[in-house]
């Protein structure tokens, strides 16, 4: 029997920064031999920037088929550099509720998507961006640049002592094994003897799931910081990170949403700069899907 091939959506706007995300995700799919879903969105306000008049089937339908043709473009452009074969959808709808909603009904194993798009009529992916890793039920990495990610080589590993914390492990691992990767494993002391005897359990053991996986890591135990995002960027820099994993939540409280995401995962996201960020929302009985890129 043929192995099912895993699937990754990318939504595209077609700015810059949504076609930086394109590229990222076919070099991620040739490695892994995936195949990508692309996703174009109309908004009530995209299609009133083209159309003087009011909604319409007619308008629907024109502006489906212009991006639909845009979308093949890029398809074929896929498909000749990097043989990877892709699903073209053009949805209407709000914008992460509608990523979301394909990922899952593709069965996606991801969303790997740019954080902010152009002005204007393509800018429909990256005002959203936060909202979709929010709520996504499955992890979402976040791309700025254009920087080639042939390989995940260094991945920065932020650790605290929620159990949540914990869930990147079995992605950690997976990646950590597809590239030949180091994982540097990221912790702080805070101040309090038992709490921070405790994170030395922590990552001792994760040190042994590490070893036992056969995946390099470091460890770094930071001093109390108040600012342990700006800590944490500086420390992938220095470690010539090609990816940063997140948890964009630390706590079971859906309120925490309408904030979109808590402000350590929000700075990271932000000000990574060149370094696509991998998100992962905590979830506290089971995740809904194995994640295997």
């Amino acid at each position: 029997m043929e192995k099912k091939k895993n699937i990754m959506l990318v939504p595209i706007d077609f700015s810059e920064i949504s076609l930086n995300a394109l590229h990222h995700a076919a070099q991620v799919a040739k490695h892994f031999d995936n195949d990508l879903v692309l996703l174009s969105i109309l908004e009530e306000d995209f299609l009133s920037n083209i159309f003087s008049f009011s909604k319409s089937e007619t308008k629907d339908s024109l502006a489906k088929e212009a991006l639909t043709a845009r979308l093949t473009e890029k398809a074929n452009e896929i498909k000749n550099k990097y043989g990877i074969e892709c699903k073209l959808v053009v949805k209407g709808g709000k914008v992460y509720k509608t990523i979301i909603e394909t990922a899952e009904e593709f069965g996606c194993d991801c969303v790997i998507m740019g954080t902010h798009g152009a002005s204007g009529v393509e800018r429909v992916i990256g005002s959203t961006a936060s909202r979709t890793i929010s709520y996504s039920t499955m992890p979402v990495i976040v791309v700025k640049t254009d920087k080639n990610p042939n390989a995940y080589k260094n991945i920065v590993f932020p650790l605290d002592l929620s159990k949540e914390s914990k869930q990147k492990m079995k992605w950690a691992i997976h990646l950590g094994k597809a590239y030949n990767s180091t994982i540097h494993v990221l912790s702080y002391k805070v101040g309090d003897e038992f709490l921070d005897n405790k994170l030395v359990a922590n990552l001792k053991q994760i040190q042994n799931i590490f070893d036992e996986n056969g995946v390099a890591h470091t460890e770094t135990i930071l001093e109390s910081d108040n600012d342990f995002a700006r800590k944490t960027l500086e420390f992938a820099e220095a470690k010539f990170a090609d990816l940063i994993m997140i948890m964009t939540q630390q706590e079971n409280d859906k309120s925490i949403r309408e904030f979109i995401i808590e402000t350590y995962a929000q700075q990271i996201v932000n000000d990574a700069g060149h370094v696509p960020v991998f998100c992962v929302n905590p979830h506290y009985e089971m995740y809904k899907s194995e994640f295997v890129i």
